[in-house]
């Protein structure tokens, strides 16, 4: 099983998961000619994946879905409220390549069994993933206001987690950014923030999380190397070792292995 952030940021989201014969590609947040290039990097076209997975409508998120789908009459799963709220987003898309999924019910696809879970965000019904193949497990949560019991448990046993560390509060305060924009990034449904991923690390290092990925990094209010100190600073208060990794904003991070 692997997993490869091909960017995680504002400026776009894409994640490709493979496990077996199946390939996925979580969320098209940039142009189609450009995940067709991060694709081809670690060897893969756009023509092998199995399906897209959309987490939400977000244009981020969403951004080449279309015609990368339509190219390569690839199948797109999301919940019904975020199709909804796609619109033209989805223009060409055949009705016959759009699945529906059921958020927190399990579906399968190749020989993967992924579960959307619901998340807080200011989006159609927004989710994050995981993936179980062979008794493997790895998850994607980012866009995601605060962690409850219910998401943390579904984040539980994942042998990798690529999780939103997306900004330090000091910088976002100080920022320039208008006092609506602040406080909707620090509200219950906008992101999650340096000290909140280290804390949720904390407590799902207990349940078996030994490496997690930091992904979608705000690039006004956050630092790759704040980002990293902060969370490795609350593990190493709890006494809890965890491999760290930072996914690059604009740019293929690498890939990685979960046996």
């Amino acid at each position: 099983m692997r997993l490869c952030p091909l960017c995680s940021g504002s400026s776009g989201n894409a994640t490709y998961i493979e496990a077996g014969g199946t390939r996925l590609l979580v969320d098209a947040g940039l142009s189609a000619r450009r995940l067709t290039a991060l694709l081809a990097e670690i060897g893969v076209s756009p023509a092998q994946l199995s399906a897209v997975l959309l987490t939400h409508e977000h244009g981020d998120h969403t951004r080449g879905v279309s015609v990368l789908c339509r190219k390569f009459n690839l199948p797109v799963y999301a919940a019904f409220d975020c199709f909804m709220a796609m619109g033209e987003k989805l223009k060409g898309i055949p009705s016959e390549n759009r699945f529906v999924f059921a958020p927190d019910h399990e579906f399968v696809v190749g020989g993967v069994t992924v579960f959307p879970f619901s998340t807080h965000h200011d989006a159609a019904h927004p989710v994050g993933f995981t993936f179980a193949w062979q008794g493997r497990k790895c998850a994607i949560c980012t866009d995601n206001g605060h962690m409850d019991e219910r998401i943390l448990t579904a984040l539980e046993r994942c042998k990798l987690l690529l999780l939103e560390s997306n900004h330090d509060v000091d910088m976002l305060m100080a920022g320039d950014y208008d006092y609506a924009l602040k406080q909707r990034i620090l509200g219950a449904t906008g992101h999650l923030c340096n000290e909140d991923c280290g804390r949720a690390l904390v407590r799902l290092h207990g349940s078996g999380v030994k490496s997690a990925i930091l992904g979608h990094l705000s690039h006004e209010n956050n630092y790759p190397p704040l980002a990293l100190a902060t969370v490795r600073g609350l593990l190493n208060e709890a006494g809890v070792e965890m491999e760290l990794m930072l996914a690059e904003r604009d740019g293929l991070t690498g890939i990685f292995e979960i046996a």
